[in-house]
């Protein structure tokens, strides 16, 4: 039998923040600030399709509500609502916040979680040398995935070392 030859190294690197982003307002801030000022000197290319990519897009994003149903200071229900989007995650968010009927269901009155609500968004980077690699924001992490060359996490690094809310 043929033995399997490794072709490429890909390595993954993550950052535990010391305090989560506190806001989906603030975490989009810093995901639209990555993609607008492209701190990591990505390039742009064109697909196989022919078509112009951005150098930093989003490739995956979802956001997950959560409203806790408490009952004379006691929790005695929670919703999660995950979203795809951020405009969905605060209307789905409402809704559950407004539903009577699922207040008087689970027997308490609805609170928003804002503590217990997590953000999770990837970008794809095109890095000059040609790789992609992906660099993941969460509430509590900062990830790079799927790169080759040491150089590409120390430019996340140091420009992630230079934002105060991912200290």
């Amino acid at each position: 039998m043929a033995d399997f030859v490794q072709k490429t190294v890909n390595k993954s690197a993550v950052r535990d923040l010391t305090v989560p982003i506190a806001t989906v307002t603030s975490f989009n801030t810093l995901i639209q600030a990555v993609i607008d000022d492209n701190p990591f000197g990505c390039v742009g290319y064109t697909d196989r399709n022919g078509q112009p990519v951005a150098p930093v897009v989003r490739n995956r994003e979802h956001y997950t509500a959560k409203v806790n149903f408490v009952n004379d200071g006691k929790k005695v229900g929670t919703v999660s609502l995950q979203s795809p989007s951020i405009t969905a995650f605060e209307a789905n968010a409402a809704e559950a916040l407004a539903n009577a009927t699922l207040a008087t269901a689970m027997g308490g009155v609805a609170e928003r979680d804002f503590g217990g609500e997590s953000y999770y968004c990837q970008l794809t980077c095109h890095d000059p040398s040609g790789d992609d690699y992906y660099v993941t924001f969460t509430r509590k992490t900062v990830r790079i995935s799927s790169y080759q060359d040491d150089t590409i996490r120390t430019t996340v690094e140091t420009w992630t070392d230079a934002v105060p809310a991912l200290a």
